[in-house]
């Protein structure tokens, strides 16, 4: 069964709306693992606008799960947070600054030198790699010659063409997963997963190992309550 990692982003998206600490990320990062999560993910970024590198800091000490850190290494205080929390794993986001939200993943071909020295550098402390692909065999064969641990599949594509023609929308991860497989790279998956198109994903893309989800499952849980939202996601992937 893939693990699920909640993306606690919207959490602090909230609380920063309003100043003062309410809802608190810490105890949405305990509860969530209460209530079954496998791991917790955040993405921090420059301008702060939800998850603060001081939460970062204090929920090293609560997550008991996998912690998960996504962003671009190209910040150098990115790499230092990093570096310093050490968490289970470090997620590299190809974002630019002021980016609303992730929209593409890596070429591994263009920037395999960078991102050999980075997947070394986060390796050597112990920390778990992946990098954000599209569905694309010969991205997933460039990061195959990075040396990266997993990848992580940007599967806004799949989640926008999921109503119109679910067999098209998954046949290029189905495709790329397969390269990854034969390849021996680990495979995670995220953006714009929901309780509709979950199943379906899962059941087609062989050894998935971990979904990260934030915005879909934060909004559920406003109708049906955070501890309830977390158990329909894990039937989802049973």
């Amino acid at each position: 069964m893939p693990k699920l990692s909640v993306n606690i982003n919207k959490i602090a998206t909230l609380r920063n709306s309003r100043g003062g600490n309410t809802p608190s990320v810490i105890e949405a990062a305990i509860k969530a693992q209460e209530f079954g999560a496998q791991g917790i993910t955040v993405h921090p970024r420059p301008d702060e606008r939800h998850i603060r590198y001081s939460d970062v800091r204090e929920l090293k000490s609560v997550v008991t799960s996998e912690f998960n850190i996504e962003g671009n290494p190209r910040e150098q205080k990115f790499v230092d947070l990093v570096l310093e929390v050490k968490p289970t794993q470090v997620t590299l986001v190809p974002d630019v600054t002021g980016q609303l939200t992730s929209d593409h993943g890596w070429n591994t071909v263009e920037h395999k030198e960078y991102l050999v020295g980075m997947i070394k550098l986060f390796k050597s402390h112990g920390i778990r790699t992946s990098i954000f692909v599209d569905p694309d065999p010969d991205m997933v064969i460039g990061a195959k010659a990075i040396g990266t641990d997993r990848i992580e599949f940007y599967t806004e594509s799949y989640a926008h063409n999921y109503t119109s023609d679910r067999d098209a929308a998954i046949r290029p991860f189905v495709e790329a997963a397969e390269v990854a497989n034969k390849l021996g790279i680990g495979i995670n998956a995220g953006h714009d997963l929901n309780l509709h198109n979950l199943k379906f994903f899962k059941e087609n893309i062989p050894h998935l190992l971990e979904v990260s989800i934030g915005h879909a499952l934060i909004s559920d849980a406003l109708y049906f309550g955070m501890e309830n939202t977390i158990q329909m996601y894990l039937r989802e992937l049973k």
